[in-house]
């Protein structure tokens, strides 16, 4: 099943997905209320996912859970990414955060901050947690997965490098656009054998699978996991393979009016525009 945040009469709803239309789930919660529910709720949405759907060309489509309680993001989890960066293939996994106000819609404009122009693309799998979770094991970890998106970890370089910590060049507004909805883990199959692709105005910047990834989802959560509880609707962006525009030669950074898309197979695709801060 493919869920969606959307507006209807300018409020956020949870709809089913299903070809080029969108149903109503009936359910009046948010994404997040709608997964920690979700056992109990599945049937419902199964019987709403048949009713009659509003064509997706006719609504607007917001980040799938708006507003998560917890992002974080792992670096350096492609082989090949690593290389172009010039960096050691990290002995233990490097993780960041990114904050509530860089979630972004899937569509949405990317914003280029006034004091940090320096920005990149990075296109991302991202697992949505299903489950209320502590110290969960690799082998388990497949059970405290809801689903999966497409994501864009935007990175402002010159903010990102300037100190030992990434987070705060992670975090610009907009700098993390989601979606363009959550495919069930179940619908989504294994997470390890995905097409991942950016292009920047038609042009392909980024290709791999996710099959290259070092660090594995079900070892991210196990690692994750045992630091902090894991709730309902957290994101984790299990990284980003080679062709950043950071490591072009010439470098190249996005400007105002480039389009952005990010896609990955059997999940969708999410594209934006980028424009300079009013």
């Amino acid at each position: 099943m493919k869920l969606a945040t959307y507006l209807k009469d300018g409020a956020p709803r949870v709809g089913i997905v299903s070809g080029d239309a969108i149903a109503d789930s009936g359910f009046d919660g948010t994404m997040i209320d709608a997964i920690a529910r979700w056992d109990d709720l599945k049937p419902g949405f199964e019987q709403a996912s048949r009713g009659t759907g509003t064509p997706l060309s006719s609504v607007t489509l917001c980040a799938p859970v708006p507003r998560p309680g917890k992002i974080w993001a792992i670096g350096l989890n492609y082989a090949d990414h690593i290389a172009e960066s010039n960096m050691a293939k990290p002995e233990r996994q490097v993780w960041f955060t990114k904050a509530q106000t860089s979630v972004n819609g899937p569509y949405d404009p990317i914003l280029i901050a006034r004091n940090a122009p320096f920005v990149d693309y990075e296109v991302e799998l991202v697992a949505v947690i299903g489950k209320r979770c502590k110290h969960v094991s690799a082998a388990d970890a497949p059970g405290v997965v809801f689903g999966y998106c497409v994501g864009n970890d935007v990175t402002e370089r010159m903010w990102q490098h300037a100190g030992p910590q990434w987070s705060l060049g992670k975090s610009f507004d907009t700098h993390a656009p989601t979606g363009p909805w959550i495919t069930t883990a179940d619908e989504a199959g294994d997470p390890h054998g995905l097409g991942i692709r950016c292009t920047v105005n038609g042009e392909t910047r980024q290709e791999s699978n996710t099959r290259h990834l070092i660090f594995d989802i079900w070892q991210q959560i196990e690692h994750l996991s045992g630091a902090m509880t894991l709730e309902p609707g957290a994101l984790i962006f299990t990284g980003t393979p080679s062709g950043v525009g950071a490591a072009m030669d010439p470098r190249q950074f996005l400007k105002a009016g480039d389009i952005v898309r990010c896609e990955i197979d059997g999940l969708g695709a999410i594209e934006a525009t980028m424009a300079a801060e009013g």
